[in-house]
């Protein structure tokens, strides 16, 4: 069975880069390396890795990435802080500042 990840990189600007891949080393050095020039760490290092998650498959992957890039900074922060119960508050604080729409 094949692992895959999602997770975030702190850029030298303090911003955040979220992605997947099922090569995380292989996916890190590229990133260090800045293979892909319009890649948005190439521009922005060095790069802190600060969150990892496997996951059982490409799909689960992709899904975790996209959420999480739609989430706020202080969300992103308390997730890498392992602050699961700030994550939650976060995430009911948005879903009722903003009728209908349901931050997971």
């Amino acid at each position: 069975m094949m692992a895959f990840w999602v997770y975030l990189l702190r850029c030298r600007d303090g911003s955040y880069y979220t992605g997947h891949t099922d090569e995380l080393e292989r996916r890190l050095a590229q990133h260090h390396a800045g293979v892909f020039p319009s890649c948005y760490t190439a521009n922005r290092r060095p790069l802190e890795l600060v969150f990892t998650q496997d996951v059982a498959s490409r799909e689960e992957a992709l899904v975790s990435e996209r959420r999480i890039k739609g989430w706020s900074r202080k969300k992103k922060e308390a997730m890498i802080a392992g602050n699961w119960p700030e994550v939650s508050r976060l995430a009911k604080s948005v879903s009722t500042k903003l009728p209908g729409i349901v931050d997971e």
